[in-house]
């Protein structure tokens, strides 16, 4: 239920809370903010539990109208407060994600989540139909062993987990890193993957496969999908990958798509003004002045 939230910062341009939201609001599309801070299976730069405060207060940051899309924000967004974890034990986190999200679900809030280990994706997934979904998913890794150090709930087997919830289609985008087995696994079981060089070679190409996509979109994105340089503060950096401007063209060839939610994670940032962050914020905003 909701009641597991407490009351951080709020999202720039979000109306209210969610729990004063009523359904008959009358109200078009309605969004919800909700921060999972917890990180407890990552094993290199720690620190992912502070990205729902530092993505909030770097939201303050950005203009309510957009310069690129010249349009002003007026999507319906509510920020839900942050999940009352349990640091270290991922499955009772996990439950306490899934009945928060079926709660927005069932009052007709199409989540945003903002992490917070990858691993939490899978919270998310859960409680989502998405069976006739395409999962879109923005990361420098595959995150598709099957286990890892022993674990099969880890932020390297995430997509391996939400694979077994059988998903119409899978695209990764800017991954730069596997395991032999990973790029096997994707091979055998026909999950798309294009690295930063095939991107950046032909960054239209990749564009146009965004925008044919039809039904159903969750969108899954480790700030890591960027090159170090633009996010540094993320629990495993990888060298070499995409910059904003590449990110944001992608974002944007999600317009009129029927996004049922999306989350950001990994930003492990501890600074006000962290370039990760305010990455961060901008992938979230950009894809609400969407709707």
């Amino acid at each position: 239920m909701h009641l597991f939230t407490e009351k951080p910062l709020k999202f720039a341009f979000s109306r209210t809370s969610f729990k004063e939201y009523s359904p008959q609001s009358g109200d078009e599309a309605k969004f919800g903010i909700l921060g999972v801070p917890f990180d407890s299976t990552t094993t290199y730069q720690p620190g992912a539990r502070f990205g729902p405060l530092y993505v909030r207060e770097a939201s303050y940051n950005f203009e309510k109208f957009n310069l690129i899309l010249n349009k002003k924000f007026e999507t319906c967004l509510y920020d839900c407060g942050n999940l009352e974890v349990v640091p270290g034990n991922f499955h009772k986190t996990c439950n306490k994600l899934h009945s928060v999200i079926s709660s927005m679900i069932e009052k007709g809030i199409t989540p945003i989540v903002i992490g917070g280990e990858h691993t939490i994706s899978y919270g998310i997934i859960k409680a989502m139909n998405i069976r006739e979904a395409t999962i879109i998913h923005f990361d420098a890794h595959m995150d598709l062993r099957d286990s890892y150090i022993g674990e099969k709930y880890s932020h390297a087997t995430i997509m391996h987990r939400i694979h077994d919830q059988k998903p119409k289609n899978i695209i990764q985008i800017g991954t730069r890193s596997c395991s032999q087995g990973e790029l096997e696994f994707a091979r055998k079981n026909g999950i798309e993957h294009y690295t930063p060089q095939e991107i950046k070679e032909d960054l239209v190409g990749m564009e146009k496969i965004i925008s044919h996509i039809k039904g159903p979109i969750y969108v899954t994105a480790d700030l890591d999908v960027l090159d170090p340089a633009y996010a540094p503060s993320v629990g495993t950096p990888a060298p070499c990958g995409l910059d904003s401007l590449e990110l944001e063209k992608l974002i944007f060839s999600l317009r009129n798509k029927q996004i049922i939610g999306f989350d950001v994670m990994e930003v492990s940032s501890t600074t006000v003004g962290d370039v990760t962050s305010l990455n961060a914020a901008k992938v979230i905003l950009d894809l609400l002045f969407l709707q």
